[in-house]
């Protein structure tokens, strides 16, 4: 985490009333204890500043406000109004119920009506919730609805396929399984041609049954 996010963090931490560095690194101390290990021994001393340094780059998406990051757009698009689609998009997270990892890639396309955005911002816009504690179906939403109030667009649709390491290293232990959501907003949901034209360009069957959130 970039060091005015982490004085940034640490500010808003004394305000919120929020646990200090070190009550979070004793709190590491406790659970390896609770695992059965001594976490005062050589190769244990340091975990938990690594962990709590870990916490602090996997979680740096709630020091991040994601009007921040889309507000500024460009109108200059010499009329263009065609679906932008940015594909592909890697993200790490984790799931609430577990604290297990969620690894996978995001598809964003929007139908833009006068405005346009940086193709970076869209995936920076998947890093701030991504780094958040998440359900896949939250997500989802929570990307489409962002892009959706900064840009008005005629149209937004958000894909995510991920797997879940809460299934796949623990509970029913089923590796090799992705799961699949999407979210789709104004002439996506409304319109079956745009829908149909817009599954067609992420490269899924337009009859594909997606757990729409």
């Amino acid at each position: 985490m970039p060091k005015d996010q982490i004085e940034k963090r640490a500010r808003n931490d004394v305000k919120s009333g929020r646990p200090s560095r070190e009550e979070a690194e004793e709190a590491v101390r406790v659970l390896i204890r609770w695992a059965g290990d001594d976490p005062s021994r050589e190769g244990l001393r340091s975990t938990p500043g690594r962990v709590v340094r870990a916490y602090e780059e996997y979680f740096a998406g709630y020091a991040t406000d994601p009007t921040e990051v889309l507000g500024r757009t460009f109108k200059e698009t010499n009329g263009y109004d065609e679906i932008v689609v940015l594909k592909d998009i890697r993200f790490e997270s984790h799931c609430e119920h577990h604290i297990a990892p969620i690894i996978g890639k995001v598809h964003i396309a929007y139908l833009p009506d006068k405005r346009v955005i940086g193709i970076s911002k869209l995936a920076r816009l998947v890093e701030v919730f991504a780094k958040r504690l998440q359900i896949q179906e939250k997500m989802t939403a929570q990307i489409a609805l962002a892009l959706n109030d900064a840009l008005k667009p005629k149209g937004v649709a958000v894909i995510v396929e991920a797997a879940h390491q809460c299934m796949t290293t623990r509970g029913v232990h089923k590796p090799g399984v992705a799961m699949v959501t999407s979210h789709m907003l104004g002439a996506f949901r409304d319109d079956q041609m745009t829908r149909r034209e817009v599954l067609a360009i992420l490269g899924a069957p337009s009859n594909v049954a997606l757990t729409n959130v």
